[in-house]
């Protein structure tokens, strides 16, 4: 029976995973990129080199082909520490630090797979939240700290501090591992006096990816102990957990995201609640709380993918002298998601015996991509939202099977004139009562 228990958890975990991997090859001189439409990367093998003479060959003298004995060490460690947990990775030769074989025509071979995890992102100066269930502890996957791109953590950003994509602190991962793994709840702060300043005076963000684990039983059999390992890496590849918490200090910016389905934001605090969050921020004495937070994020956030405010959607600051923060706790729901460029109509639409139901409406613009193609001189302000977008749709649509509505300022008014503007719409499909 237990063998039978053994065999079945470790064929779950080659099904769930192995039938997943990809492989990548990229010939030398271009980027290599991975990828995970769900979930995060977990690199399995990678070889930087040559083994053969007819992976990209074409074009190539024979003198660059004839040693099929050239592999980098350390290709796997290098690699992994760059993308391991990241929805999506970018790099080329550079991170194996060397050349293994000069003269020959190299390239490299990726193996990865797509590891359903918990997936956060916190903005520099703001605070990362990783919480597992009772009984349960958390095992870093991977962690990024940084700039790899010009859309994440731009919210009020000049284009001077989030132009250079090639920013990385190296110690990332092992950083947060040594500070977070084994325990049910760790707070990570996004700051450069924890993981140093691999770039100074550009915006950076932390990227993470982490599971949820039973903790280790260290006097059970060498039986319990493969057996344990096995339903962890099925549970890296099958489990997935629906609730997010980010807490972010002081004057910084909130960044809220579903990598499947859109926000729902189900709490939020805006003041002070104890002395141990944001301590390295404040004094103790300053303690306070704020009403009214909840349904002012939510106008903002609900029903986006990506969602980045700050304190100023609060309209007031009740205590003035009074250091706070934001705490959100949101999930992300299954829904129908549609972007309109402004002019144009958003078509929500439901089979036979159902009708809509609006999640969340935005008009405006929050960021520098969606909608930009021939607008790139009218994108430049991303703090532009209309506040009452969710209410002027749900009143057109809700209980309807099929509704249309128009992306235009005569609808919703105009909160930037002079922006091509957008309206995001994410919906459901219900039966009626």
């Amino acid at each position: 029976m237990p063998s039978s228990l053994l065999r079945s958890a470790l064929v779950l975990a080659a099904v769930c995973c192995l039938t997943n991997a990809e492989s990548v090859i990229t010939c030398e001189g271009r980027m290599q990129r991975l990828s995970c439409d769900e979930g995060v990367i977990s690199v399995l093998k990678v070889a930087y080199g040559r083994t053969d003479r007819q992976t990209c060959s074409e074009g190539r003298p024979p003198a660059q082909l004839a040693n099929t004995a050239c592999s980098q060490k350390g290709a796997l460690e290098a690699l992994a520490s760059r993308c391991n947990g990241r929805k999506v990775c970018e790099v080329d030769k550079r991170i194996f630090g060397g050349d293994p074989c000069y003269g020959t025509y190299k390239y490299t071979q990726t193996t990865y797979t797509c590891l359903t995890a918990n997936h956060v992102v916190a903005c520099e100066l703001s605070t990362a939240e990783l919480i597992c269930e009772q009984e349960e502890v958390i095992k870093v996957i991977g962690a990024f700290y940084g700039r790899n791109d010009r859309t994440t953590c731009i919210y009020g950003r000049p284009n001077k501090q989030i132009e250079k994509v090639t920013c990385l602190s190296t110690t990332a991962t092992s950083t947060v591992a040594k500070s977070c793994d084994g325990k049910r709840r760790c707070t990570v702060y996004a700051v450069n006096s924890k993981f140093g300043d691999p770039c100074y005076g550009t915006f950076k963000y932390l990227e993470l990816a982490y599971t949820c684990e039973s903790p280790t039983n260290t006097s059970g059999t060498m039986l319990s102990s493969l057996l344990h390992s096995a339903l962890v890496l099925a549970a890296l590849c099958c489990l997935t957990y629906a609730e997010n918490i980010n807490i972010t200090c002081g004057k910084n910016k909130q960044r809220l995201s579903c990598d499947d389905g859109v926000i729902s934001v189900l709490k939020v605090a805006y003041g002070w609640t104890d002395e141990e969050t944001c301590k390295e921020d404040n004094s103790s004495e300053q303690l306070a709380n704020t009403a009214g937070a909840l349904e002012a994020l939510a106008n903002r956030c609900n029903g986006k993918i990506v969602c980045e405010v700050d304190k100023e959607i609060f309209h007031g600051d009740p205590s003035p002298d009074t250091y706070k923060y934001i705490q959100t706790t949101y999930t992300c729901l299954a829904a129908r998601h549609n972007v309109t460029c402004e002019n144009g109509k958003a078509e929500l639409s439901c089979e036979q015996e159902e009708v809509i139901k609006v999640i969340g409406a935005f008009y405006g613009r929050n960021d520098r991509t969606t909608c930009a193609e021939n607008h790139r001189d009218k994108v430049n302000k991303v703090n532009c939202v209309n506040t009452t977008a969710t209410s002027t749709v749900a009143k057109s649509c809700d209980g309807k099977p099929r509704c249309t509505v128009d992306a235009t300022n005569d609808v919703f008014g105009d909160p930037c004139p002079g922006i091509y503007k957008y309206l995001e719409v994410a919906y459901t499909c219900e039966c009626p009562f």
